[in-house]
């Protein structure tokens, strides 16, 4: 069972909206290669506004998730991709539906 998350909001730069959600999308891969990661998605809200929302078992798992592949990869693009820094909020999952 799911019981923290992370929650990412990501702001492209200006020409770079279509760039950023290819990269996004692009980092489903990762995510599926986590097997301590049930739960990820890459959403866009407003054309210039990204989330990352993902869950995991226990805080050790989110911690793992915030060093691993993803994070790294998103942080080498940021100063290319976004017009402020990703904003990072950890969360308590209070109730959740996952497939299986």
């Amino acid at each position: 069972m799911v019981s923290v998350a992370l929650v990412v909001r990501l702001v492209a730069k200006p020409g770079k909206e279509a760039e950023l959600g290819k990269f996004l999308a692009g980092a489903q891969p990762l995510a599926v290669a986590e097997a301590f990661t049930p739960a990820w998605f890459a959403l866009r809200t407003e054309p210039n506004v990204f989330y990352i929302v993902d869950a995991f078992q226990n805080d050790a798992d989110r911690g793992k998730h915030l060093s691993g592949e993803i994070a790294r990869a998103l942080m080498s693009k940021a100063e290319e991709l976004l017009a402020e820094p990703p904003k990072i909020e950890k969360a308590d999952i209070l109730g959740a539906k996952l497939p299986g």
